[in-house]
């Protein structure tokens, strides 16, 4: 489950949410053409990743702001970008574009932090910008909790697109990513569950002064919880492929 797209474009041009995703783009090209030698991309990672081991040793605190452009693949890039593509633009709209991009980068660090405290002395490199990516979703379930977004379900062979409000797709995000840092070791590897958690937290504390200036709850009933913007209307189009239906035998004699 991922979603795909809101229903409620921003009022006007998102540049800083542009900008971020141009940004992480153009570094990762940079030195994709190393992802296949192992010393080359160790020694990029120990110089701009996020190692909590370095950072407890009082060394090399810049990568926390670094480690938030680097990504591990294709598939990790894609996702980020499609994420921050589609909560950026009405978070930047509220914000403004410097107040924005200075929560992305604070989110980020709290990200950073988060994953450093579950373990310091850990020698895993940490990069991605999904806990700065997590804090704008924070910040969209505070703003516009029902605000619509389409998510694609898949499973096995099934998939099928739903609207949903929201607020039940970020919960469940964010509870997955809280259960996943309780269920895994972070000195292993894998998802930094921790960052994701606490950017996303980060998020929603760093976005309540806002929320509140603009009237708390009252915001949410001015605008029944969504982005003050139309909502675009999505039509979906019909396949090209026929339908092929069952074919009936003819009746034979019993054998």
């Amino acid at each position: 489950m991922f979603p795909i797209r809101d229903h409620n474009p921003s009022g006007r041009t998102p540049y800083v949410t542009y900008l971020l995703m141009a940004a992480n783009i153009g570094i990762f090209l940079s030195y994709v053409g190393v992802m296949q030698d192992a010393r080359a991309l160790n020694a990029l990672w120990f110089d701009w990743a996020l190692i909590p081991a370095r950072l407890n040793a009082g060394e090399a605190s810049y990568t926390l702001i670094t480690s938030m452009f680097l990504h591990g693949g294709w598939m990790h890039l894609a996702g980020n970008m499609l994420f921050l593509f589609i909560f950026g633009d009405n978070v930047e709209d509220e914000m403004g574009h410097l107040g924005y991009a200075l929560f992305y980068i604070l989110s980020g660090l709290a990200a950073g932090w988060a994953q450093y405290i579950t373990a310091p002395l850990s020698a895993v490199p940490m990069v991605g910008a999904s806990g700065a990516i997590a804090g704008v979703m924070g910040a969209y379930l505070l703003l516009f909790p029902k605000a619509k977004v389409d998510i694609l379900i898949i499973f096995v062979v099934f998939f099928r697109i739903f609207p949903i409000p929201a607020w039940i797709m970020l919960a469940l995000w964010f509870g997955m990513q809280f259960a996943g840092g309780i269920g895994t070791n972070p000195d292993t590897g894998g998802v930094a569950y921790w960052a994701h958690a606490g950017g996303f937290i980060a998020g929603v504390i760093l976005t309540a002064p806002l929320w509140l200036r603009r009237g708390g709850p009252a915001f949410w009933n001015r605008n029944d919880g969504q982005p003050p913007h139309p909502q675009a209307q999505y039509k979906l189009v019909r396949s090209s492929i026929p339908r092929a239906g069952r074919r009936r035998r003819p009746r034979g004699p019993w054998s």
